[in-house]
């Protein structure tokens, strides 16, 4: 696992038909984000991307709504191998979260559910825990998401424009869309993974976060001329700006959209 401060000055190891769309939540309305900021330079991380690759095909055996997201941080990419999902806003995220858990500290792997609670990335049971505890509570922002067109976009890569039809979010309520992409495989010749093939899934591919202002609306995201659509979902998630929780969230295949 590797620690880094807010700055990135430090790190360390510690030991350690229709698209089929799943905003089918439980009476109560309960669901469960799973972020993991996560790196191929990492060798903590690929037990903690297996957990996640578990997490959301069980999830889907089940029909329920738990949402996998991998973000690919930067700050390794220094150290001997360039991920290549890695982006910089992703590691501008895990520092959001970091203020506002009030630790000031990066580390990979680490796990976030619903925005709320943070534990390292490969412990089985405290994601078990999180993820019960998001199914079981109440939600009182509903979201529902449709996928209104993919196709070329302006550059090289794919647009997916999205449609959302929410209500009652709370203030400075932000959307978040990520697109993953699972069924991915990487030769890792550098770094701490050396030598190793490393196959990832949920790996956001495209995210954008904007404004929640209105109740009913579109957004659009570019995604990259390599993505398989048919291994690929758009998941959408309401979150306070504030404090980070996460207050409704959905997702919808991209498969049967694509053709």
């Amino acid at each position: 696992m590797t620690d880094a401060s807010s700055t990135g000055a430090m790190r360390a190891h510690v030991p350690g038909s229709p698209p089929r769309a799943r905003d089918v939540a439980p009476p109560n309305g309960g669901f469960a984000v799973v972020e993991m900021f996560t790196s191929q330079g990492c060798s903590s991380c690929p037990p903690a991307e297996e957990l996640l690759t578990e997490i959301e095909r069980d999830a889907r055996m089940r029909g329920q709504p738990v949402f996998a997201l991998g973000f690919h941080v930067d700050y390794w990419d220094d150290l001997g191998w360039p991920d290549r999902f890695a982006d910089a806003s992703y590691t501008a995220r895990q520092e959001a979260y970091a203020q506002a858990f009030g630790s000031g500290r990066l580390y990979t792997p680490q796990m976030v559910v619903n925005g709320t609670v943070e534990f390292v990335g490969s412990d089985r049971r405290r994601a078990a825990t999180a993820i019960a505890s998001g199914l079981t509570s109440a939600a009182t922002t509903p979201l529902r998401l449709s996928v209104q067109d993919y196709g070329a976009g302006t550059g090289a890569g794919q647009r997916v424009v999205l449609g959302y039809e929410t209500a009652r979010p709370p203030q400075r309520a932000v959307l978040n869309v990520a697109i993953v992409e699972r069924g991915l495989q990487s030769e890792v010749l550098r770094g701490e993974n050396a030598g190793r093939t490393l196959r990832q899934d949920n790996v956001v591919r495209a995210f954008t976060s904007s404004g929640l202002d209105v109740e009913r609306g579109q957004v659009e995201l570019e995604v990259p001329p390599d993505l398989d659509p048919r291994q690929a979902t758009v998941v959408g998630y309401v979150q306070n700006d504030g404090d980070k929780a996460i207050v409704a969230a959905a997702a919808v295949d991209l498969s049967a959209v694509a053709g």
